[in-house]
């Protein structure tokens, strides 16, 4: 923001600081060609919180996750053709939009761990090579933060150039984190995160999940309830690609207020 010139005769403008809810679907509908996929969404998010969407296979709670960082923008004739898409009040659908900067402000992690055929440390690099940075001490520091923030630091700062795939599953999906933190997005996205990992792994990304709230804005996709009751601060429920409900995750599992969500969570629908 830029101060006001006092002494000038006459005072600029100066635009207050955005407000509103960090995500908003503004009555969004979204097609798959001739497919419609979405309806009339209309979805808040806040900052620094973790908001699970939850509903049955084929619901549209992966499309919503994925029209926020467009990628759905990869499936032919795939579009919005109705609402907006906002993130800090900016249409991320509008024309001049910069995809490939919106990317870097909205990180994701998928449902299978993907790292890639390099060593752990280039692995958490990669996103600020490409972004150019060459400084050897920073970059060092980056990996290190970001490994620590991924609770994986102290288990893998001895084999720092050994392959990522000389790690477990879950040690993956972490380092998989670790690599969407190190580019410091605004918000994190995660795909089923824990659907390919054993208990023990998954009590780990969950706990990660809540310290990482503290910093990041979290939208998870998951099947699993008990996993949204755990970690969720808000829980949307998707049915037939429309928003049923969304609430404080407490009042959803406990007070729903529609019968499909009801219906859901108690397991009358699967």
């Amino acid at each position: 923001m830029h101060a006001i010139n006092t002494s000038s005769s006459q005072s600029k403008a100066v635009s207050a600081p955005y407000s509103g809810p960090q995500i908003c679907f503004d009555h969004v509908d979204f097609c798959y060609g001739q497919k419609q996929a979405l309806f009339d969404i209309k979805l808040d998010v806040v900052a620094k919180q973790v908001t699970a969407f939850i509903g049955p296979s084929g619901c549209g709670k992966s499309t919503v996750l994925r029209c926020l960082n467009r990628m759905n923008d990869l499936v032919p004739n795939a579009q919005v053709t109705k609402g907006k898409v906002l993130i800090d009040g900016d249409d991320i659908y509008h024309p001049e939009m910069d995809v490939t900067a919106l990317r870097k402000r909205v990180g994701m992690v998928f449902q299978k761990s993907n790292p890639f055929p390099r060593s752990i440390y280039e692995n958490v690099a990669y996103g600020l090579r490409i972004a150019g940075v060459k400084n050897k001490t920073y970059l060092d520091e980056v990996v290190e933060s970001s490994l620590r923030g991924s609770a994986l630091w102290d288990e893998v700062k001895d084999r720092l150039h050994t392959s990522a795939f000389g790690l477990s599953g879950g040690q993956q999906q972490r380092l998989c984190i670790a690599r969407a933190v190190a580019v410091r997005p605004e918000i994190i996205l995660m795909d089923e995160p824990c659907s390919a990992l054993d208990p023990i792994a998954t009590a780990k990304v969950e706990e990660l999940i809540l310290q990482l709230s503290d910093h990041f804005t979290i939208v998870i996709v998951t099947h699993n309830m008990e996993q949204a009751r755990r970690v969720a601060d808000t829980t949307a429920f998707f049915l037939l690609g429309k928003l049923i409900e969304h609430a404080p995750t407490t009042d959803i599992f406990h007070n729903p207020q529609m019968p499909q969500t009801e219906r859901y969570i108690s397991g009358q629908m699967g």
